[in-house]
C-alpha cells in the first residue's frame, strides 16, 4: 500500500470527515488517522480581482493523494464556476508538489448531462474530464453518471475513470427500511409494487431495481421539446400490468427541475396507485423543483423521497416533509480502500439481490 492522504476542497469538507472516519475504522487506521487527514491540506486564497490560488500547506511528495470536490450545490455554497477553478487548481498544486497520483472523487459531477454535441454547443463533461487529465489527474472516482458513453471520453492510458453505482445504497436502504423480511419482499413486494423509469433512457437503472427486486418494471415515454432546456411535452406509460393500487417507485438517477417527475406523476394519479414515492441518486433540486414537489406532496400525489447525499441536501429536510437522505461515506472509504490497495472494483459493480440479501440477514 503506497501512503496516501485524503483531502477536499472547501466544497466537501465535511463530506471527507465523514469520509476519513468511515475509512479508518473500516482500515484499522486509528493510530494512523492523522496520516491519512488532509482536510488542513489545502489553502484557497482568493485575490481583490476574483482570481483564485491553492497553496499546500505540508509535504505530500510521494503520497497518493484522494480529492474530494463537488460543483453541485455543497455545504459551503461556492458556486458551480469557482467550485471548477478551486478543483482545477488544487490539482495543479498537488501535481507541482509531486504528488505520486492525484485521485479525484466527485460524487456527482455536475456538468454530466452535458455529455453529446447538439447543434454547435460545446460538451461540458468532456471539456471538464479533459481539463482534469490534461493538469494530472491519473484518475476520476464518481457515482452514477448519467450516461455510460461518458465514461469513454478519458484515454484509459492517460486517467482512468471508475463509475460506481450508487444505486445500491437505495437498494439496500429500500430493504434495511421498508421490506426487512425475505417474506414480505415475496409477498408484498413482488406482487404490489412496481418500479416506474421517468423516461425511455432512464429504463435502465429503474430496471435494475426491478431486477434486483424481483418487481414489474413500468417504462414512461418522454417527449421533450428540444427547443427549450428543461422541458417535457408529453409522457406515454407503458406497463404488462394494470397498475391500481399498486406502490409505485420512480427511479432515476437525479431529479433536477422536477419537471420530468411532476408530469409523470400527474399522469400515473390517473391509474389510481396506492401511492407514489421518487428514489433517485442525486437530488440537484434546480428550481422551481421545491415548488412543484411540495405541491404533489400537498395534494397527496407524491408519498416520499429518498435521495442519496451525492449532492449536499441536509437543508432540505426543513422543505419536504417526507425526505430520507441515504448516507454514502461508507461507500466512498471502501472504494478508496479498493484504490490503494490495488484491488478489484467488481464486487462494488456487481448488481444487488434483495432476495440473497435479505436472506443473509
Amino acid at each position: 500500500m503506497n501512503p496516501f492522504i485524503v483531502c477536499a476542497t472547501r466544497s466537501m469538507r465535511n463530506y471527507t470527515s465523514q469520509v476519513i472516519e468511515c475509512l479508518s475504522k473500516y482500515l484499522c487506521f486509528s493510530k494512523l488517522t492523522e496520516q491519512i487527514n488532509g482536510l488542513n491540506l489545502l489553502n484557497t486564497d482568493i485575490f481583490a480581482n476574483g482570481e483564485m490560488e491553492i497553496s499546500v500547506n505540508y509535504s505530500i511528495r510521494g503520497r497518493d493523494v484522494i480529492l474530494f470536490s463537488s460543483s453541485a450545490r455543497n455545504e459551503a455554497d461556492v458556486n458551480v464556476d469557482e467550485s471548477k477553478i478551486e478543483l482545477y487548481n488544487a490539482v495543479d498544486a498537488l501535481i507541482r508538489c509531486q504528488a505520486n497520483r492525484v485521485i479525484v472523487f466527485e460524487p456527482f459531477i455536475s456538468c454530466s448531462r452535458s455529455d453529446r454535441t447538439t447543434h454547435r454547443s460545446s460538451v461540458g463533461l468532456w471539456v471538464h474530464l479533459k481539463t482534469l487529465s490534461s493538469l494530472g489527474a491519473s484518475h476520476v472516482v464518481t457515482f452514477q453518471l448519467h450516461s455510460d458513453k461518458s465514461k469513454t471520453m478519458l484515454d484509459p492510458s492517460i486517467c482512468a475513470i471508475d463509475d460506481i453505482p450508487a444505486s445500491k445504497l437505495l437498494e439496500r436502504y429500500l430493504c434495511d427500511t421498508y421490506i426487512k423480511t425475505h417474506d414480505y419482499l415475496e409477498n408484498e413486494v413482488r406482487k404490489n409494487w412496481a418500479f416506474c423509469s421517468v423516461d425511455a433512457g432512464g429504463e435502465k437503472i429503474t430496471r435494475i431495481f426491478a431486477n434486483s427486486f424481483g418487481a414489474p418494471l413500468v417504462v414512461a415515454h418522454k417527449q421533450r421539446d428540444y427547443s427549450r432546456p428543461n422541458t417535457v411535452e408529453s409522457i406515454n406509460i407503458l406497463s404488462a400490468d394494470p397498475l391500481e393500487n399498486k406502490s409505485l417507485w420512480i427511479v432515476d438517477d437525479m431529479v433536477d427541475t422536477a419537471g420530468s417527475v411532476e408530469k409523470l406523476i400527474r399522469a400515473l394519479a390517473l391509474l389510481k396507485p396506492k401511492e407514489v414515492n421518487i428514489i433517485t441518486v442525486h437530488a440537484l433540486f434546480s428550481p422551481p423543483a421545491v415548488e412543484k414537489l411540495n405541491a404533489l406532496f400537498n395534494e397527496g400525489l407524491l408519498n416520499r423521497l429518498i435521495v442519496a447525499d451525492t449532492v449536499s441536501c441536509g437543508s432540505y429536510k426543513e422543505v419536504f416533509p417526507k425526505l430520507e437522505i441515504v448516507q454514502s461515506a461508507e461507500l466512498a472509504a471502501s472504494i478508496i480502500k479498493t484504490i490503494i490497495n490495488n484491488e478489484s472494483m467488481g464486487k462494488l459493480l456487481q448488481p444487488f439481490n434483495a432476495g440473497e440479501y435479505l436472506g443473509g440477514k
